[in-house]
This record gives C-alpha cells, structure tokens and sequence, in this order.
C-alpha cells in the first residue's frame, strides 16, 4: 500500500499540470493530464509495481471507458448525417416557429427532461434535442450560456432518474440495493431540485424577455436562411422529426444505447437521401459522418451575399459540426484520463486518499457530505463519471453499514453528486463532450456553468435532506435513528 504523501504527491502533480495548461496557457487539458499519467506511473513503479502490472492497469482503465468511447464516435456520425439530411434544421425550423423568448429557457429544460427520462442519455439527449436548442437560441438571441444550462439542467434530471440510464444502474450496484429502491431515494432532493431550476428558469425567461419583445427579425432571418422554400439550404418536412423520435422510442423499449442511437443514423440517411436529393448522397454520408457536416463554397457565398454577418457566423458555427473527428478530441481526453484513473486504482493511491478522509464522517450526514466532496473530486482528479460512482462506491459502502445507513441513500449520494457535477469540469470526459458538441465550454466569459442550475444545486440538497432527515434510512428502510451501538 502507497503512503498516504505518496498517493497525495501524484494526485498534486496531476493538479498542477492542469493548474498550469488550462488556466496559464489556456491549451486543451489532453497532455497536462498525460503528465498526471507518467506521475502516477512513476510513483506505480516506485512502489514496486513491474512496468507489466502498470501497463495492464491503464489498459483496464481504458476497457470501462470503452463503452463511452463507441458512444463519442457514434455520436459524432449521427450529428453530422442528421444536419445532411436536414434533420437538425428541421428541429431548429420549427422549434424557432413554435417556442417564444419568455418561454424558451423552461422549454429547454421540459423537452431534455422528457427526452433524456425516455432514452436515459444524457449524451445523447445533449448530441440530438441539445444541439437544435442551441441553434433555437442563437435565432432567438439568447444568450448561448444561459441555453446550455438550460439544456445540461433538463438532460442530466433525465439521465440522473431514468432506470435507462447507465449511471442509475451503476451507482445502486456500487452501493448495494438495487434501481428501483435507488429511484425511490432520490425523488424527492430531485424533485425540490427540479422544481427550483423550472422557477429559475421560468422566472429569468419572463425578467429578461418579457412580453415577446425580442428582435424577432433575426428569427425570420434565420428560419428563411434554413428552409429552401424561403431560399435557404435544406428542404423542410415534418418526416424528418422522426429520426430522433427512432432513437428515443428504441431506447424507450430497452433497445441499448449503442444500436438505438445506430438506428437513429439510418434512419437519417433514408430521410436525407429522400429529403436532400444532390446535396445528400452516399459520399456526402460517408463524408460528413467521419469529418462532419461543412457548408461548400457556393453555400457560404450564398450566406455572405445575401445574410447579415451574425446570422452568417451563427449559422456555421451551428451546422459545420459533427463526425468522428469532431468527436477525436473527447474520444482521446477520455483515454488518457482512464490511463490516470486506471492506475490510481489498481495501485491503491486514490483508496489511501479516500481512508484518510473517512475519519471526518462523525455522522451519517458528514458522511454522505464526504461520499459528495469525494465524488467532485474524482470528477476533477480522474476525470469520468463512472469513476466517480464505483470508487466513492466501493470505498464507502462498509462504512454506511457500520454507521447503520440505508445502502440507497449511499447511491442516492453518488448519482446526485457523481453523475451530474461531471458536466461542471473541463477537463471530464462529460465536460470536454459537451465542449465539442454544444460549442460552448462551462466557464470563461459566456459559459454555461453558472446556469446549469441543476447540476451544482442537487448535491447540496441530497446532502440538505439527508441533513434534516427527509431521506436518511436505517437498513431496514425506515427513518433512521442513531442508536448507542451505532454512535460507538
């Protein structure tokens, strides 16, 4: 077993390294987290582990990602054949048509709910329904922060309670009970949670475009540049909302997320070769799906001729997305952040960690406080969600059994702060997801950070309920009370 300064010293180096890339240099955190590698690696030999045992421990690292990786690639072909086959201009059309400016914020929110509870993606809602809100927005005028928030608020409230979801079945299995009772535990800090970011959100649309006072010229201006009736570049049907109808009915019948997002593709690719005739074909399919979806020259002269230079920028920066490549980015942080995280396991660094902190659990809410800050931490030292749920998991589990806790208000702890405070970090595989996919990075000037209400208020009200003892459950599921054998 490492020494406790020892484990400390490479989770420093790691820190220091992103410390330094992101904040001084403002470069991707990709090497600065490959130097947290070769410290762990280091400090892995040091310890006495062969150069085999450590090789093989960043390749298991690499084997629980591996499910995130297909699901990053597979992503990136679908949005780059939904916007060739005016699928994502079609959501964008007539959701511009449909939602209003006072409304839009809490739309934003309700339709990732619903879409996210029936596919249980998180990714997956964000790559399809998040990207069209995005587009919605920017022809409303609103700020691209504030609609971002919206739309990890309603995603991750989706992801964090549909049984569908790979995290809700994750964290009930780390923690020992099983989904349903994990469900059950976590209604009602969700629920408060919830409620708090629709009056949010419902209140900031009403303050700040009230009466539907927005310049709704640049909506005219940008729905006419989408639909090729109106002299724009895709051809406009209701046909094409089926393709995410596909996907979300799919997973909804527990077709999984990898070939229910795979039929989403096809039947893209069927719309698109109906639908776009010339501008869609095989070639351009093959072409957008692995480099993404990018206007020809004749288009963009088009856009400079005849568009304002803001619906112009607005409209490439949108649509020009997309592809295996554009998703490269995400696919190789997500690698090198399982190498780090895959060593730091194997080797007992971050278990050494973990023991040193439970000694500040003198109660069951300092200890479901502890299980939060650990996660957070795990979003920012190794950075994945699912390594967020199964370590704090595996190392707490024993603990809330002495202290006489439910195992579902462990898992309770685990998805409310695990699952969704990923977002919040550059450098998580979520937060560098959804860089790449919505265009927009969590902080920095325009970010969506301080408006994902959702992700940063629910662990502190998980850990607010389990404080006042709304959601602290003995082993036998009632409510608990801290006996003498217990307290001892």
């Amino acid at each position: 077993m490492p020494k406790l300064w020892e484990a400390l010293l490479t989770l420093a180096i790691l820190i220091a390294a992103l410390a330094v890339g992101i904040i001084i240099f403002g470069v991707d955190p990709h090497v600065p987290m490959f130097v947290g590698v070769m410290a762990a690696a280091l400090m892995a030999l040091h310890l006495g582990y062969k150069w085999e045992e450590v090789e093989k421990s960043m390749m298991d690292g690499i084997y629980k990602a591996l499910q995130s990786i297909c699901i990053l690639i597979i992503v990136g072909i679908l949005i780059g054949v939904w916007i060739n086959a005016g699928v994502v201009p079609t959501m964008i059309y007539y959701g511009l048509k449909v939602l209003k400016p006072a409304i839009f914020f809490i739309a934003c929110v309700l339709i990732c709910s619903i879409t996210s509870l029936a596919t249980g993606t998180s990714w997956g809602t964000m790559g399809t329904m998040g990207v069209a809100l995005m587009g919605i927005g920017f022809g409303l005028g609103m700020s691209p922060g504030m609609t971002a928030g919206a739309v990890l608020s309603g995603a991750y409230f989706g992801d964090k309670m549909s049984p569908l979801s790979d995290t809700t079945n994750l964290a009930p299995a780390m923690a020992g009970t099983d989904v349903i009772t994990h469900v059950k535990a976590m209604i009602l800090p969700t629920g408060i949670t919830y409620a708090i970011t629709l009056i949010f959100f419902g209140v900031l649309g009403v303050m700040q475009y009230h009466g539907g006072d927005a310049d709704m010229s640049r909506v005219i201006e940008f729905s006419n540049a989408l639909n090729a009736a109106e002299g724009g570049i895709f051809n406009i049907s209701p046909l094409l909302l089926l393709p995410p109808v596909v996907v979300i009915v799919a997973v909804a019948l527990k077709v999984p997320a990898i070939p229910g997002i795979t039929l989403g593709i096809v039947a893209g690719v069927i719309l698109g070769l109906i639908f776009q005739p010339g501008a869609c074909t095989l070639g351009t399919i093959f072409d957008y799906g692995k480099n993404g979806y990018y206007f020809s020259e004749e288009a963009l002269a088009m856009f400079e001729a005849s568009l304002s230079p803001e619906t112009s920028y607005t409209m490439t920066r949108l649509l020009e997305s997309g592809g295996i490549m554009g998703m490269m980015s995400s696919v190789s942080m997500t690698i090198i952040a399982m190498m780090f995280g895959g060593i730091m396991e194997q080797t007992h660094q971050l278990e050494v960690i973990v023991n040193s902190l439970k000694k500040f659990a003198k109660g069951p809410a300092a200890l479901v406080g502890l299980t939060e800050v650990t996660c957070v931490l795990s979003n920012a030292t190794m950075p994945e969600q699912y390594i967020s749920i199964v370590v704090p998991g595996r190392m707490y589990a024993e603990e809330y059994h002495k202290m006489g806790v439910h195992p579902a208000v462990l898992s309770s702890a685990l998805e409310g702060a695990g699952t969704v405070t990923s977002a919040l970090i550059p450098w998580n595989t979520c937060g560098v997801f959804i860089k790449d996919t919505l265009n927009i990075a969590p902080w920095g000037a325009g970010g969506y950070g301080p408006w994902a209400i959702f992700n940063w208020l629910m662990p502190i009200m998980n850990w607010l309920c389990v404080l006042i003892g709304w959601t602290l459950k003995d082993l036998a599921g009632k409510p608990f009370k801290k006996s003498k054998k217990v307290a001892q």
